[in-house]
């Protein structure tokens, strides 16, 4: 696959087999169309945001090369989610997993389906703690900050992220034929 733009996920599971359903959705990620994965960070656990009566998330971010566009990759993405079980019934109410576009390469995008970069992230520990672990330095290019320094000057008052210790890193899963 020739190099594609430099994309980066949020990944995030709080129904059944969390680590089962993340580990699919990263090697399903993988797999997609002049797509590969190049990066994920460690695991964390994180309250739910919205609604608190849910159980507590396992979020994570992945760094990705793609050719496919902004739409085409959500669409794909949704497709992964529409595998992995997600029933879209409430927003913010839990789910078998969830994948989150948070920056497309340095493109800023603002269309009906898509917003690029996710409008959310930089007020999120749950995103921003994962994603300096493997792009510190990427600079948010409407904020005009680096990850680093987003996650700096984030309010963490309410947002508490542990690391996981369960079994460690995403890469390790078993890769297993079908998402």
């Amino acid at each position: 696959m020739a190099p594609g733009e430099r994309v980066f996920l949020s990944l995030g599971s709080n129904v059944g087999d969390r680590e089962l359903y993340l580990g699919r959705a990263a090697v399903a990620v993988d797999r997609l169309p002049a797509t590969r994965l190049v990066g994920l960070s460690e695991l964390y656990l994180t309250q739910p945001v919205g609604r608190q009566d849910q159980p507590e998330f396992l979020n994570a971010a992945a760094e990705i090369e793609t050719g496919l566009e902004p739409e085409e990759l959500l669409s794909a993405l949704q497709g992964i989610e529409e595998l992995l079980g997600r029933v879209r019934q409430e927003r913010w109410g839990p789910r078998t997993i969830d994948l989150d576009i948070i920056y497309y390469g340095k493109r800023i995008i603002k269309s009906p389906r898509l917003e690029i970069p996710h409008p959310r992230a930089h007020q999120r520990a749950f995103v921003l703690i994962p994603l300096a672990e493997i792009a510190s330095h990427w600079l948010d290019p409407v904020r005009n900050l680096t990850v680093e320094q987003l996650l700096k000057f984030l309010d963490r008052a309410d947002q508490e992220v542990r690391p996981y210790s369960g079994w460690g890193r995403l890469p390790h899963l078993p890769q297993e034929d079908g998402p």
